[in-house]
């Protein structure tokens, strides 16, 4: 018989990309304390408008220009400051339901079809001219 032959080949092993992953980057610290952080983030005076709001302005027409959101923001921000959840928001051409607590504009209606509405569940009211 024939002697077979085993050559062991012996290497040594290198990392893999998703070895080399593992390490952690660095974070960077902040001299900022926690409390300064959230109240950063949390005023940024900005009104979200949800996908229904949008799809609701988008449906009826309704256009408020640039000035209009910047006071209605600014209202809204306010009445949050007072205690305000929910909130209905007047406009000569507009009615909108926003989330104070969340700063977003939950659903909108023109004026003419909320003359006869019944809204519910709010606890704030914007009226605006």
């Amino acid at each position: 018989m024939d002697k077979i032959r085993f050559q062991q080949h012996i290497q040594q092993l290198q990392p893999t990309l998703r070895q080399q992953s593992i390490a952690r980057p660095s974070v960077p610290t902040s001299k900022h304390s926690f409390s300064q952080e959230l109240e950063k983030a949390t005023s940024s005076h900005q009104l979200k408008i949800s996908k229904h709001a949008s799809v609701r302005l988008n449906e009826r027409n309704i256009h408020i220009d640039e000035k209009q959101w910047q006071k209605i923001t600014e209202k809204v921000f306010e009445a949050r400051s007072k205690g305000v959840n929910d909130s209905l928001v007047l406009t000569d051409q507009a009615a909108l339901i926003v989330s104070a607590k969340n700063a977003t504009v939950i659903t909108a209606m023109d004026r003419n079809e909320a003359k006869d509405q019944l809204f519910t569940n709010i606890d704030g009211t914007i009226v605006l001219t």
